[in-house]
C-alpha cells in the first residue's frame, strides 16, 4: 500500500460534490448508466473532475458508483465493468495531476444480502471485479460509498481488501431512527464503526441522505466509537421536488460550509458534499478551511 491515507488525514481534507446532477447539467440522460460516458463522451467526466479540482477538492472522486456487473446489467452493460471502471478511474486521475487524490467510487449492487436473491459469493464476485479495475486504473484508494445495509457493506469490504493493496474508506447512509443517525436498516453509526475496525478500512463516514446539520451528529458518534479518520459528505440539505417534477435542495454554497468548523470539531477528517452540491459549495468549504 504505497498511499498512507491515515497519515494523509491528519490535515483536514476537502473532497469532491456531487458527480450525477454536474453530469446532468452536462446532457446525461435521466435514468441511463453515466458510466458508459466514461468512454462515449469523456471530455464531460473529466470536466466534472477538473472543476472539483479548480474549486480546491484535496480528494476527488470517480464516475464509477454504479461500476459493478449487476447495476451496469440492467443497462445491457454488465460484460463492460473492467472497462468502465477503470475508464473512469483514469479520467479522474488525468484531471487531478500531481496535488490531487483519487477515491474511486464503489456503490451498492442494488441487491439486499438479507433476502438472499443473490448469492454473497456473487455479490463479492461483482466487487472484486470492479476493484481490481479500479486499481488497475491507477486509484489511491476505495470509497464504499452511499450503502444501507451493513451485510452488504461487510461483502464489499471483504471483496476490496482481498482483490486489492489500496486503502479503502467505508461511507454509509444515515438518515433514518428518532435522530436522523441511523441507517435505513437500523444500524447506529457504533455499529458501521465496529465493522469498519474488525475489518481493517482505513476510515469510516457518512454520505447522502441529509444535510450537514445531521452528520455533525452522526460525525461526533463515529469518532466516540473508533480511532479512524472520519469521512463526510452531505447533502445540500433535504431535497425538493418542485412543481415540475423536479428534484432541488435548499442550501447555497455559504450555508453548507457554514457548518465546516462544526464538522471539523465533531471529528471529521474528510469533507466534501453529496447530492445539491456543486463546484461552488467545495469552494466555499475551501474557503473556510
Amino acid at each position: 500500500m504505497s498511499f498512507d491515507l491515515k497519515e494523509y488525514s491528519r490535515t483536514t481534507r476537502v473532497t469532491d460534490g456531487a458527480w450525477g446532477t454536474q453530469l446532468q447539467k452536462r446532457g446525461l440522460p435521466a435514468g441511463s448508466a453515466p458510466e458508459l460516458w466514461n468512454v462515449t463522451n469523456a471530455a464531460a467526466v473529466r470536466a466534472v473532475a477538473e472543476s472539483y479540482v479548480r474549486a480546491g477538492s484535496d480528494v476527488i472522486l470517480t464516475n464509477t458508483f454504479g461500476a459493478n456487473r449487476f447495476i451496469l446489467g440492467a443497462h445491457g452493460l454488465g460484460s463492460r465493468v473492467a472497462e468502465l471502471a477503470e475508464a473512469g478511474v483514469r479520467l479522474s486521475k488525468a484531471a487531478a495531476g500531481s496535488g490531487t487524490k483519487v477515491f474511486a467510487s464503489l456503490g451498492p449492487t442494488g441487491k439486499i444480502v438479507m433476502t438472499e436473491e443473490v448469492s454473497p459469493e456473487a455479490i463479492i464476485a461483482a466487487f472484486v471485479e470492479a476493484a481490481e479495475a479500479m486499481e488497475f486504473g491507477g486509484a489511491d484508494a476505495i470509497v464504499i460509498e452511499s450503502f444501507a445495509e451493513l451485510d452488504e457493506a461487510r461483502l464489499a469490504l471483504q471483496a476490496v481488501k482481498e482483490a486489492t493493496d489500496l486503502p479503502v474508506v467505508l461511507s454509509m447512509t444515515f438518515a433514518s431512527g428518532p435522530e436522523g443517525t441511523s441507517t435505513m436498516m437500523g444500524n447506529s453509526p457504533a455499529d458501521v464503526a465496529r465493522l469498519a475496525v474488525k475489518m481493517g478500512a482505513d476510515a469510516v463516514g457518512a454520505n447522502c441522505g441529509v444535510g450537514p446539520e445531521n452528520y455533525v451528529k452522526v460525525a461526533r458518534l463515529l469518532r466516540a466509537a473508533c480511532p479512524l479518520p472520519i469521512w463526510i459528505k452531505a447533502n445540500a440539505g433535504l431535497p425538493q421536488v418542485a412543481a415540475d417534477g423536479k428534484t432541488t435542495f435548499p442550501m447555497g454554497p455559504v450555508e453548507f460550509a457554514a457548518f465546516v468548523p462544526k464538522l471539523v470539531e465533531a471529528g471529521a477528517s474528510f469533507i466534501g458534499g453529496c447530492c445539491g452540491t456543486g463546484p461552488g459549495h467545495i469552494e466555499a468549504l475551501r474557503g473556510v478551511l
